[in-house]
């Protein structure tokens, strides 16, 4: 089983900004080049599941476009991390205070009371289970955190509890992560 992950295209929202469950639109022509790039890679018929924010139906849309023989729907599982009251502030604004409560308790640290790492950790991994079950290649079009979790998840890790277990690689807007279950 082949699973890809997507990240939306590049949204349309200030550099720095903390935008993570913030509904803002992706560019539209960095989405339609992300679909167009995307279409060959996928196999016929294969199940494509889109986070329900608008920067990611965007590129569902497009790619709906392009390739009609695709199945697909929407689930909220997909979403990116509630930043609860850090949601569109500049993250060079945030207190340094703040930032460090949360590295220092990153699993279970809440937003204003929204939601924790663990609490992304545990909604991907519902979907994670039923795409494991289902046994088929799957597209995901998601958020860069929903895939740091789907990439923990591959390695058997369900639950994060410290800053430096979480993935620190870059996930670039409109690319793909392959991943081979």
């Amino acid at each position: 089983m082949k699973l890809w992950l997507v990240r939306h295209a590049q949204p349309l929202i200030a550099p720095g900004i903390c935008y993570g469950a913030t509904d803002v639109p992706a560019d539209a022509a960095a989405t339609r080049q992300a679909a167009q790039a995307l279409t060959g890679a996928l196999p016929p018929g294969v199940r494509v599941i889109s986070s329900t924010l608008q920067r990611c139906e965007q590129l569902t849309l497009y790619l709906r476009e392009l390739r009609p023989d695709l199945t697909y729907k929407t689930d909220a599982r997909l979403k990116e991390m509630d930043f609860g009251c850090w949601e569109g502030q500049r993250w060079n604004d945030i207190a340094a205070s703040e930032l460090a409560q949360w590295t220092d308790n990153f699993g279970h640290w809440r937003f204003g009371g929204v939601e924790s790492v663990q609490d992304v950790m545990a909604r991907v991994a519902g979907l994670w289970d039923e795409a494991h079950s289902a046994g088929d290649d799957a597209v995901w079009i998601t958020h860069a955190g929903v895939i740091r979790a789907a990439i923990l998840l591959s390695q058997g890790v369900r639950e994060v509890t410290r800053v430096d277990q979480w993935p620190s690689l870059d996930i670039a807007f409109g690319r793909a992560t392959v991943l081979d279950l």
